[in-house]
């Protein structure tokens, strides 16, 4: 694997490509950092080894041009504390004062560019726009994992303007190698955890994992459509009804390959989609007309919890309900308690997949009790799927 630990950037000027995509809230403060201070390593490797660094990222999804509410201005001040040095900062990518700070810069300095995606060739891959971002610096590091399934022009086409002097950084290397360790390296037992809103979502996963887990555990609003699909009532949840053949069939396919594929047994109902509505229990597949499923059950918890603690390597992605409403957290906070009770007390290896599930972590204040966090829920799905990731590739070749 191609790291910066393979580079000496004295006076070179580092092109990194991060993934500073972070939520701010209405007055444009950060609500979450956790992106940023993972960048954090590979940015102080680089200024410690004498060289500067252009840092370039996305921001939200900005539509056919530059807005305000996704302009890394906003990031500006956050970073410079981290870093504690001022960081400058260009109001283009690609333009003259880009073109012209970049030049300017003197080792131990740093450079943020504006968003990537005001340009809409970022996401169209375009050569030329890659080219131009590549005349910024003269080495490339890929330290942008949440993107890195994307072939877009600073995540995978900009390598090609580099061919020795390109990188993983710190943050990649570290999320390939865990992602890794769950693909082809688990100890058994092997549970992976999956929830959230869709099957659909999740079934070239669930396909792969059947063919490397022992125990592969159902749970969130997914549940619902194999509920149904095995003849349950399950009310006004949710429901993907042309994913009920296949839930079917992956039911069929974890058998033959003696899989144990764990559904909920109970769950947590409302009136309303709604924190405050009225709650109650039942059995899954028993949920009256006007009622939904928000949540799992408490035999449910202890069904799942039982299985976690008694593994060897965890793979969990995906939320048991609605986490968001403290009234139908109980679930996902179980779960979450029970995958740091195995790592913590059975040396079990826990990876956490990015997005719902690492907010879920960090809510619950668990971050540091389980083996690994990700940042990058799409990129590690398709990764775990076997697929092979552009912004991977594109170091690698």
């Amino acid at each position: 694997m191609r790291t910066i630990d393979q580079c000496n950037f004295a006076d070179k000027k580092a092109l990194v490509r991060v993934d500073f995509n972070v939520p701010l809230d209405k007055d444009f403060n950060i609500t979450d950092d956790k992106r940023m201070r993972a960048a954090l390593p590979t940015i102080t490797k680089i200024l410690n080894d004498g060289g500067s660094v252009i840092l370039m990222s996305h921001l939200g999804r900005p539509k056919g041009g530059p807005e305000d509410k996704y302009s890394l201005k906003h990031i500006l001040g956050d970073l410079s504390r981290m870093l504690d040095i001022e960081v400058q900062f260009a109001d283009d990518c690609i333009g003259a004062q880009a073109v012209d700070k970049a030049r300017n810069l003197v080792p131990g300095q740093v450079l943020l560019l504006e968003n990537l995606r005001f340009y809409k060739e970022e996401e169209k891959g375009d050569k030329a726009f890659a080219e131009k971002l590549s005349k910024l610096g003269n080495v490339y590091v890929n330290d942008a994992f949440g993107t890195a399934h994307r072939a877009h022009a600073s995540t995978a086409i900009i390598a090609e303007f580099f061919s020795n002097d390109k990188y993983f950084g710190y943050l990649m290397a570290e999320e390939l190698k865990n992602a890794e360790k769950v693909n082809h390296g688990a100890d058994k037992p092997f549970t992976a955890i999956m929830g959230g809103a869709k099957v659909s979502d999740k079934i070239l996963l669930i396909e792969s994992l059947l063919d490397k887990v022992d125990n592969l555990i159902i749970g969130g609003g997914m549940a619902y459509t194999f509920a149904k699909a095995q003849g349950g009532e399950i009310g006004t949840s949710l429901l993907e009804e042309d994913r009920m053949a296949l839930c079917l069939e992956l039911l069929e396919k974890a058998k033959a390959k003696g899989v144990n594929l764990i559904l909920p047994v109970d769950t947590i109902i409302a009136d309303k989609f709604d924190n405050d509505a009225r709650k109650d229990a039942v059995d899954s597949g028993e949920i009256p007309a006007d009622w939904m499923g928000l949540d799992i059950g408490t035999k449910s918890i202890e069904l799942f919890s039982k299985v976690i603690k008694d593994s060897k390597t965890l793979l969990w992605n995906g939320p048991m309900g609605v986490f968001e409403m403290a009234n139908f957290e109980q679930g996902t906070r179980a779960i979450a308690n029970a995958v740091v009770e195995a790592t913590q007390n059975n040396g079990a290896f826990s990876l956490i997949g990015g997005g719902d599930s690492a907010a879920a972590i960090a809510k619950f204040n668990l971050e540091d009790k389980v083996s690994y966090v990700s940042t990058g829920g799409g990129a590690l799905l398709e990764y775990m799927e076997g697929k092979e990731l552009p912004g991977v590739k594109a170091i690698n070749d």
